[in-house]
Formats: C-alpha cells, sequence, structure tokens
C-alpha cells in the first residue's frame, strides 16, 4: 500500500546519503525502519492505553492468585 510522508529537511538529507552510500533506496531504509519500530512503538501505545483504562476504573487489574485460580496452576 503506498504511503506517503513528509520529513524534515534534515531528516531527509541524512537518509538520501545514507541511500547515496549504500546503493539501496530510500523505501528500503523507511521500511526498515518502519519494521523494526512498529512492535515496540505498539507495546508502548497499546499499554499506554490500557494504562488510561486503568485509571479511568474501566480495566480491573487481577492478583496472581485469582489468575492462577482461574488457569487451575494451584490444583
Amino acid at each position: 500500500m503506498p504511503t506517503s510522508i513528509r520529513l524534515a529537511p534534515e531528516t531527509e538529507k541524512r537518509l538520501d546519503f545514507l541511500a547515496s552510500q549504500t546503493g539501496r533506496t530510500k523505501a528500503f531504509y523507511l521500511r526498515e525502519m518502519i519494521e523494526r519500530s512498529l512492535g515496540g512503538m505498539e507495546d508502548y501505545y497499546l499499554a499506554a492505553d490500557v494504562l488510561e483504562r486503568l485509571r479511568r476504573g474501566e480495566e480491573r487489574v487481577y492478583s496472581s492468585t485469582e489468575v492462577r485460580n482461574v488457569l487451575g496452576l494451584d490444583d
């Protein structure tokens, strides 16, 4: 799926330099950066959403005892 982004001029200059020095495309490096960092960003932002729901009382926290009982780990 084609996507376009605007980069700060300094960032684009750095990306252009990297691509020209290595013979790879800018698209290659952008794909690499996105794929390598997306997991961490998902972890952070999704966890922040859960934390906000906890603060608003929309999520419940379970104790380890409750979890062990539900999973039958203490049988």
